[in-house]
């Protein structure tokens, strides 16, 4: 009986992470792509090994250059996205039905600090000079808000690092 309880758990543990693995899939593949300004961080967190510590400029429009939230609460704001795609700030989700050009985006407040997904973008070792004039984050978006950082990309808008085969 122990047996089968196990192997059970087993095979729900693995439904559960490629249930998971799928939902990122499709929304690697069919998420709305949105552009969000990095903002300077402490230079010496920056580069560290193999990943690029980031922040984005709707955090500090959201809670203040600096302030650290005194929210502990996630939530959603609402970005008007450019002819470019970059996302700017509009106001926090109040459930008010978006507007033409808007998209909701899901923020996560961890010790302090306010995450879109992720505060740091992974490379390759010795690729950092690749990534060293980021200027924004491209991210999937679902429609509940959820996304994915997938690139960075520089000044004129192209996509940073390697080429994906």
């Amino acid at each position: 009986m122990r047996k089968i309880i196990a192997v059970a758990a087993g095979l729900l543990m693995l439904l559960a992470v490629n249930w998971s693995i799928l939902g990122r899939e499709a929304l690697l593949k069919n998420g709305q792509v949105v552009l969000l300004d990095l903002a300077p961080v402490d230079p010496r967190s920056l580069m560290q090994g193999d990943y690029m510590a980031l922040r984005f400029k709707v955090a500090d429009q959201l809670f203040g250059r600096g302030v650290t939230p005194k929210e502990t609460e996630d939530g959603r704001i609402i970005v008007k996205l450019d002819e470019h795609g970059v996302g700017n700030f509009v106001r926090r989700d109040d459930g008010k039905p978006l507007g033409a050009g808007e998209v909701a985006l899901r923020y996560r407040i961890r010790n302090s600090q306010v995450k879109f997904a992720t505060n740091g973008f992974f490379f390759q070792e010795g690729h950092a000079s690749d990534y060293q004039h980021a200027r924004y984050g491209e991210f999937r978006v679902a429609p509940s808000g959820d996304l994915l950082l997938t690139h960075l990309r520089g000044e004129k808008l192209e996509r940073l690092g390697k080429p994906e085969h």
